[in-house]
């Protein structure tokens, strides 16, 4: 039996004048699942939360919170962490979520969420005074402070430094394991693979792709790749048969940049056949690594496939164009 929806968006349209944020975006978020929307800037993700949160009107379509329109609402149960947050420079860390908490019925001890951010032993410095993570830490905790039932974060871990940035993410772990629905916006792919239970990526103002993360490397991320750096003339390297991978994949098509090129659709197994192949031949490289397809592969390419679409209609030569300088195989479909 499907989860029940605890966020909801059906069709939803908006636009600024000539600008379209949001053009038919629809999705459906279960109880205690952490969503994450990805793509690339001006897609419509930080217009789609605020739709869903009752802070913009969509022109059309709908959206449901825990049931109700989101303006309607108990505002206790809702935390929503905006992209852009400037709280009052001149308060403590612990005055500032003090002053938060009071404006529910039933707030957390604000103590005790500074130190679900990391921040415990920051709770008497001024906001103005902490770093740039350590703000963003202390507004992450302010979304936090009446013990929401679904949370909204617009880009929660920018500009914090790798180990606050773990700190978030573990509570964001532990709020879903709670109980909590969470949606998120964020540019990194890392940390979408690691907390969400689906991805939703948003172009052009609708998903054109959701699936956990798993199954849109699946369907998306390509094949494996072993990326040969070279600081040798990469003529040299043109039009070589390597003798591994599929028959129809093993001719070398391209080049993906001025210092490497890139075998695809090979297995770790077959590394030291190529690297025999290649020092039998005297092309000299400086550099082998071998990487699955992940996260970032399937947004990467997600993100060209709609760039082409949105040119196509001045013809293929756009598409032939972006294509002269990847790698591609005999018998691959780009």
């Amino acid at each position: 039996m499907e989860a029940e929806a605890v966020v909801e968006a059906t069709d939803l349209e908006k636009a600024y004048g000539e600008t379209v944020a949001l053009s038919g975006a629809s999705l459906s978020v279960a109880g205690g699942e952490v969503f994450a929307l990805i793509g690339p800037n001006g897609a419509g993700k930080t217009t789609l939360v605020r739709a869903l949160t009752g802070t913009t009107d969509p022109d059309s379509g709908s959206a449901r919170v825990l049931g109700d329109a989101p303006a309607a609402i108990d505002r206790d149960r809702l935390g929503v962490l905006p992209q852009e947050f400037s709280p009052p420079d001149r308060l403590s860390a612990r005055e500032l979520l003090s002053y938060y908490a009071g404006l529910y019925d039933d707030p957390r001890d604000p103590d005790a969420v500074l130190a679900d951010v990391g921040l415990a032993d920051t709770g008497d410095t001024w906001y103005e005074d902490l770093s740039g993570g350590q703000q963003r830490r202390v507004c992450v905790g302010s979304t936090l402070v009446n013990d929401p039932d679904v949370l909204f974060l617009d880009e929660p871990t920018t500009g914090i430094d790798p180990a606050g940035r773990r700190t978030v993410w573990r509570l964001i772990e532990d709020l879903a394991a709670g109980g909590t629905t969470v949606v998120l916006t964020t540019h990194d792919m890392a940390e979408a693979e690691r907390l969400a239970d689906r991805v939703g990526l948003l172009a052009d103002g609708s998903l054109v792709a959701r699936g956990t993360p798993d199954e849109l490397v699946r369907d998306h991320g390509g094949s494996s790749r072993l990326t040969v750096e070279t600081a040798a003339d990469l003529d040299a390297f043109a039009d070589l048969e390597f003798p591994v991978g599929r028959p129809e994949r093993g001719r070398l098509q391209g080049r993906t940049s001025e210092s490497a090129v890139v075998v695809r659709d090979i297995a770790p197994a077959e590394i030291g056949t190529v690297v025999d192949y290649l020092e039998d031949r005297g092309l000299e490289y400086t550099g082998l690594s071998w990487a699955e397809p992940d996260l970032e592969d399937v947004y990467l390419a997600l993100a060209d496939r709609t760039e082409l679409e949105r040119t196509d209609s001045g013809g293929g030569e756009a598409a032939d164009e972006a294509g002269a300088d990847d790698i591609t195989h005999a018998g691959e479909t780009a």
